[in-house]
């Protein structure tokens, strides 16, 4: 089951598309969401969002304040300053 994913900044669409896993950090720790994960709403910490593609490449963005919302297999991560890391 795939996750839509969308990571935006305070400015500007980060990344977005189909995943099989995200991995967050949070503030009460790091998190890894899969397809058919119960809604949620977390507090974003400082540091990497992981996401793994459908495709199985590797997308990580180094993000800092914000939060992340899960709600029927669609993953939003708004965070205040966000970049993708290469």
């Amino acid at each position: 089951m795939a996750l839509n994913v969308s990571v935006v900044s305070a400015d500007r669409e980060v990344w977005t598309g189909s995943a099989a896993q995200v991995i967050a950090k949070t503030v009460e720790g790091e998190i890894g969401i899969l397809g058919g994960h119960e809604p949620l709403l977390a507090k974003l910490a400082q540091g990497e969002v992981r996401v793994t593609t459908a495709d199985g490449e590797k997308v990580k963005v180094d993000a800092e304040g914000g939060f992340l919302s899960v709600d029927h297999d669609t993953v939003t991560i708004v965070a205040g300053r966000a970049a993708l890391v290469q």
